[in-house]
């Protein structure tokens, strides 16, 4: 029979579980998992995204108005139906999170690319560098990409929110991270029967840390976006 789940001691700040597994161990090493699977998602999508926007934003034309419609259709993509779909195909793993989250998210970055470099292909800096012959390829990542990267900067921050939020609900399902990693949507899984019996520590300290994480990437995010918007920073 399982041990039963202990609540804080002094050699387990956070309790244990109903299996005695240490609830703050567990929750520190769900941040690990939480962490890395919303960096290389963000990392990938935004580079994938953001190439995209500056392309089709930089040509324009048909193939502008195709990827558009592409990504209307991409916006509207269930993220956790598509998790469920793939971990059909495929065993549960971190690897199936980052690849949904990715094909899910690079729309995010190609509006904001093309938006922007829609605005900054008609500048004056630009015409002058196609007058002087200088490729196409120079001039969206000389001219263009560093005019943009503030914007992808902050929308990248903001998303490991969003990320870790699809990771921890992925895992909840069962369709994300498996055990034995300690995944915080796992754990919130795992300890579901326990809250009714007022076992609560097991569940309520991998919820508080994703609140957590998430509230500061989000706070990060728009600490970063006055810092790099000239036109906030007056006003504040």
């Amino acid at each position: 029979m399982p041990p039963l789940a202990t609540s804080s001691t002094g050699f387990h700040l956070f309790g244990t579980d109903y299996l005695g597994r240490d609830v703050l161990s567990r929750t520190i090493h769900g941040a690990q998992i939480a962490l890395y699977v919303s960096v290389v998602a963000v990392l990938l999508s935004g580079l994938v995204g953001t190439t995209i926007g500056i392309v089709i934003g930089y040509f324009g034309g048909l193939v502008d108005q195709i990827v558009m419609r592409i990504s209307d259709a991409w916006i509207s993509l269930p993220t956790v139906a598509f998790a469920i779909l793939l971990a059909a195909v495929k065993e549960p793993s971190a690897t199936n999170i980052i690849v949904v989250a990715t094909i899910v998210f690079w729309t995010r970055y190609a509006r904001i690319a093309r938006a922007e470099t829609l605005s900054l292909r008609n500048r004056d800096f630009v015409k002058l560098a196609i007058t002087a012959g200088a490729s196409h390829a120079w001039i969206m990542s000389r001219h263009i990409l560093p005019n943009v990267l503030n914007s992808i900067v902050v929308l990248a921050t903001l998303l490991v929110g969003n990320v870790i939020l699809t990771e921890a609900i992925l895992s909840f399902l069962g369709v994300g991270v498996p055990p034995p990693h300690p995944a915080w949507g796992s754990m919130l899984s795992e300890s579901r029967t326990g809250i009714m019996t007022f076992v609560w520590w097991p569940a309520a300290f991998p919820g508080l840390a994703i609140m957590a994480v998430v509230g500061a990437a989000n706070i990060l995010g728009d600490w970063i976006r006055v810092r790099l918007d000239p036109r906030l920073q007056e006003i504040s």
